[in-house]
């Protein structure tokens, strides 16, 4: 694969004068904390009541599926560092359309979650200050943090450098609790040992694959740690960094919570859900105000999940425009900032707010499970092009990148072959079927128009 400083000479010819304002510590907290979401806080909820124990089991598979698509882009990012990261590799691979369709779906995505995550922050903090509306509250998220974006990157840093921390200390304080708890050695608690652990698929192989589509889904956000990487002090070594802590970071945050939480809380129990599983296991402790700690986490997940969903939309449209893939008048940058985008991002995100409002039967949920599967949609490609672009990099004797595929291409057929079975459940579950079938329908439709516009300017 080609040196980072060819790619790097690459796109200050297309004119990519984007700052390099993120440090390493930035870097770093960002891949640590952005695994750590608020859909792992509140949203593991339905996939315990699911799957019982063995949601255990369903995030252990589908982190083994995250571990190999992450191992995928940290291979293609080391070698090829763009802020487009997955679009820009999809574009080297298989052609403009492939970057067109992977870019547009993704930033269509992001922004919708901007919206989202904002409409979760807004009911939290209008919870606890009864009588103060809930929209300006989504309002004042969105302008903080569309701010912080439109000024030096370094502040997107600073903000999720500290969200990230928060996060963290949070899960391992729970984790540390958790242990000790099931341990034993916890002042004024029982340890439990094994006794909800007994009836290990409560609701037999259906409930495991609920819980495995709900595990996959909560994954999501790992990846914009190879967008940041592209305005890092040095790329490569954040990329691969990042890349090589990705099994811990799933193996102690992911499954090992869940572990402590099924083996803290029977799987059944109504709190699981209404309150979600981390305030039920500290309730269970005996922990006082564990709801509203854990709410105060919550928020910080959801402000995080903002910021860091405006950024990476912003420069994912970015390199869409800066790759002749979109409109030129959103390409101009300014500071080291693509302000345009930003804007149009966050512009966008709370479109989608004022949607939920207007129209959230039918236009808002139509946009929602337009965006169900994109996750997937993303990691097919990035399997896809680090198939293609591997074997057309050794066959030209460049040399290996900072971080390589294990056991290529074994484990990349091995990880297209999960997500298709993936694609398959989806397919199978009526709860689930409307979601892939409207995701479907966009990335055919983004397919055609990325063709289109292909076509368009090869004869222009």
């Amino acid at each position: 694969m080609p040196s980072t400083t060819t790619q790097a000479s690459q796109e200050q010819k297309q004119g990519v004068p984007l700052s390099s304002g993120l440090k390493q510590r930035h870097l770093s907290m960002i891949a640590l904390g952005g695994v750590i979401g608020a859909g792992l806080f509140v949203g593991s909820g339905a996939g315990i009541a699911a799957a019982g124990p063995s949601i255990v089991v369903a995030y252990t598979l589908s982190g083994l599926l995250v571990l190999l698509v992450m191992r995928m882009l940290g291979e293609l990012s080391s070698a090829y560092p763009s802020s487009g990261s997955f679009s820009a590799h999809a574009e080297r691979a298989i052609g403009p359309w492939a970057g067109f369709t992977v870019g547009w779906s993704f930033w269509v995505m992001q922004c919708t979650v901007v919206g989202l995550e904002g409409i979760g922050a807004g009911k939290i903090v209008s919870g606890w200050l009864p009588g103060t509306p809930q929209w300006a509250w989504v309002a004042l998220f969105m302008l903080v943090f569309c701010g912080a974006n439109l000024t030096a990157v370094k502040n997107f840093g600073e903000f999720e450098f500290w969200f990230a921390a928060l996060k963290v200390a949070a899960i391992c304080g729970f984790l540390l609790l958790g242990v000790l708890a099931i341990a034993g050695v916890l002042p004024g608690t029982h340890s439990p040992g094994a006794s909800h652990l007994t009836d290990f698929l409560p609701n037999g192989g259906e409930g495991l694959v609920l819980g495995l589509l709900a595990s996959v889904f909560a994954y999501g956000g790992l990846e914009t740690v190879t967008i940041a990487a592209a305005e890092s002090e040095d790329p490569v070594r954040g990329v691969a960094s990042a890349v090589r802590t990705t099994m811990w970071r799933i193996a102690l945050f992911y499954i090992g919570s869940m572990a402590v939480v099924v083996t803290l809380v029977p799987w059944d129990s109504k709190e699981v859900v209404e309150r979600g599983p981390y305030v039920a296991a500290l309730d269970t402790l005996g922990i006082p105000g564990a709801g509203r700690v854990m709410d105060v986490v919550v928020l910080a997940a959801l402000l995080s999940a903002m910021n860091a969903n405006i950024y990476g939309s912003s420069r994912m449209l970015h390199s869409l425009v800066q790759r002749g893939l979109g409109p030129k008048a959103l390409a101009k940058v300014s500071g080291g900032v693509p302000r345009i985008a930003v804007l149009v991002s966050s512009v966008f995100g709370f479109g989608c707010v004022l949607l939920s409002y207007w129209r959230p039967d039918d236009v808002f949920m139509w946009l929602l499970n337009m965006i169900g599967a994109v996750i997937l949609v993303v990691w097919m490609f990035v399997g896809a092009s680090q198939l293609l672009l591997r074997r057309r990099a050794e066959r030209a004797g460049d040399p290996p990148p900072a971080v390589r595929m294990w056991a290529f291409p074994w484990l990349t057929w091995a990880a297209l072959l999960g997500m298709v079975v993936i694609l398959v459940l989806l397919a199978q579950q009526p709860g689930t079927r409307v979601q892939l079938y409207s995701t479907g329908g966009m990335t055919l439709a983004l397919a055609a128009g990325g063709y289109v516009w292909q076509r368009a300017r090869a004869r222009s």
